[in-house]
């Protein structure tokens, strides 16, 4: 039981992340009643059924009626009609947190909607799979990875220790840093990967060799490498939107590095280029170890 205790949580956007954290506080008793809110009945019946929430609502400003705390997992794109439909029946000292992908221009979007006494807690655990819906949801989903909570000058400190205690009773570790540099961030290592995913499915889907189907010839590490292209469309069209800059300048260091990799072939300039992929391999076999990589020059 943890020391946590809020008497409704209402989950906006029963998915993969909200269930998962809907589960977290249900199993550690943290909220009396849970109340999902969506727009997919079907998804919502899913998330009733399973236990997931006690009830369930198509009606924003009515499911966040009387509660005392809000979690927010709806596309980026979304999140501010979502406050502002939520906003007239938000109790005072309510707190509301999200875990949208983008923080800066989330919270400036959101910001300026929440209600005068409403505590607004910016926030965004690093985890996921490339599943989506209620069905996708497991409580286990949190443990050993990041959170990242981005508080503004207008955030509550009290409510900032009480979302920190929530990701760490779900098994996070939790960082606090400003929304700027966790955008550069997850631009590197989570949007660009999508985006890298998605356009080498792409790529091959149309590719043809003689007559035959390329993609049809896939094994496992092309499915590997590909794993997150089975991601919601939605929601990384919608982060694409939401963090253009600092995606778009990655995909521009992505560009160079790639250009560099041709050069390399084109020029049959073969050792230097094993010599780069033994740095990558270096870093890679670093991370899954859990060591920082030393950083050389390229």
């Amino acid at each position: 039981m943890s020391s946590l205790h809020f008497k409704k949580a209402a989950i906006i956007g029963v998915g993969l992340i909200g269930g998962s954290l809907a589960m977290v506080l249900r199993n550690k008793g943290m909220a009396a009643e849970i109340v999902g809110i969506g727009r997919g009945l079907p998804n919502l019946e899913a998330a009733k059924r399973l236990g997931i929430v006690d009830s369930f609502t198509t009606d924003i400003a009515e499911g966040v009626k009387d509660a005392d705390l809000v979690i927010i997992a709806v596309p980026v794109l979304k999140m501010a009609d979502t406050i502002r439909l939520s906003a007239p029946n938000l109790l005072p000292g309510c707190i509301i947190t999200d875990v949208g992908s983008v923080k800066g221009s989330v919270i400036e979007a959101v910001e300026p909607l929440i209600p005068k006494g409403v505590h607004f807690v910016p926030g965004h655990p690093i985890a996921g799979t490339e599943n989506s819906g209620a069905e996708a949801a497991f409580p286990e989903l949190y443990i050993e990875r990041k959170c990242i909570l981005t508080p503004t000058p207008r955030t509550d400190a009290g409510a900032l220790q009480t979302v920190k205690k929530i990701w760490e009773a779900a098994g996070s570790t939790v960082v606090v840093m400003d929304a700027a540099v966790h955008d550069i961030i997850l631009a590197a290592v989570s949007h660009l990967p999508h985006m890298i995913a998605y356009t080498l499915v792409n790529t091959v889907a149309d590719m043809e060799a003689a007559g035959e189907d390329v993609i049809s010839y896939s094994a496992g590490g092309f499915k590997d490498f590909t794993r997150i292209a089975s991601s919601s469309p939605e929601m990384w069209s919608d982060i694409c939107a939401m963090n253009k800059g600092p995606l778009l300048k990655t995909i521009d260091e992505f560009q160079k590095r790639l250009e560099k990799l041709k050069g390399l072939i084109e020029n049959e300039s073969y050792p230097e280029l094993k010599r780069e992929f033994e740095r990558a391999k270096g870093a890679r076999d670093s991370l899954i170890k859990g060591h920082k990589p030393s950083k050389e020059s390229a």
